[in-house]
């Protein structure tokens, strides 16, 4: 498959244009590395999910910044996070916009060190998987059905991969790679319940008490997991919109996938979810 636009590569330049620093934060997958490299083809690209670079980039800081001194796309900063503040003293001697592009897949810890090290000089954009619009050109022929057993991430499209199986994969790394770095999860088999307890709600009013009690932990823990899934982007609760705003306020909001792909192969595959993952921890 040729490469795909995004609809989001004209608000990248934009805003690069009046900031020295710009953030694409989004889910794995969704295109943030390959969004970045095609926008700022010029500019030197380096990836912190290196171990030698990301040692280099903890250990020396300086000297690893004084490596880029026409800044570069530094992918998944959240290894690195000290940087952020060498970059602010960077960019405020430096003046120039468009100097820095970071990467991220976990919304909250990213944003975090934003706001505390980069606040009013960083542009935060999210990047989510393939819309419609942008996929427009090679949905002939695909089925409403068939769309929503594969969902939009990237690599779906662009590998012709199997969706169930590249799906259950997706999964199996979010849980051991995300998950696992943001919080202690002891029970997986309960995790995974809730998961798919989710997704059985799409679209319906959330009711954290009766999902927490269908999936078998407390309300806090139920609340605490929805954070992390909000915060990892695979999913989002949509607020109620009404003319009132104190209704706003008080009414529940609906809960919603990111993916639709990936609701639905939690609904329609609960047997072979996560099996690698738990398999390999039970040894």
């Amino acid at each position: 498959m040729e490469l795909i636009s995004r609809t989001a590569e004209s608000c990248l330049l934009q805003v690069a244009g009046h900031y020295p620093v710009i953030t694409i934060t989004g889910p794995r997958q969704s295109g943030k590395t390959t969004l970045c490299r095609k926008v700022f083809a010029d500019k030197k690209y380096v990836s912190l999910e290196n171990p030698d670079t990301r040692q280099y980039a903890r250990e020396n800081p300086r000297g690893f910044l004084a490596g880029l001194p026409d800044g570069a796309v530094l992918d998944e900063i959240r290894h690195a996070p000290d940087l952020l503040s060498y970059i602010q003293t960077i960019v405020d001697d430096d003046k120039r916009n468009g100097l820095f592009i970071l990467t991220g897949s976990q919304q909250f810890e990213v944003t975090n060190g934003i706001n505390q090290s980069l606040a009013g000089r960083a542009a935060l954009l999210k990047l989510l998987p393939f819309s419609i619009e942008e996929l427009n050109a090679s949905l002939a022929g695909v089925s409403i059905d068939r769309l929503l057993l594969t969902g939009f991430y990237r690599r779906i499209w662009k590998d012709d991969l199997p969706p169930a199986q590249t799906l259950a994969a997706y999964l199996e790394t979010y849980v051991e790679r995300d998950i696992r770095q943001l919080i202690n999860i002891k029970d997986l088999v309960l995790f995974q319940r809730f998961v798919t307890l989710s997704a059985g709600r799409v679209g319906q009013m959330l009711n954290c008490n009766n999902l927490a009690a269908d999936a078998g932990v407390s309300h806090q823990t139920a609340r605490n997991w929805l954070t992390l899934l909000e915060a990892s982007y695979i999913v989002f609760r949509l607020p109620p919109y009404d003319a009132n705003i104190s209704k706003r306020l008080v009414k529940s909001p609906k809960l919603y996938f990111n993916d639709v792909g990936l609701a639905a192969h939690l609904s329609v595959c609960p047997a072979t979810r996560f099996h690698v993952l738990l398999a390999g921890l039970a040894k």
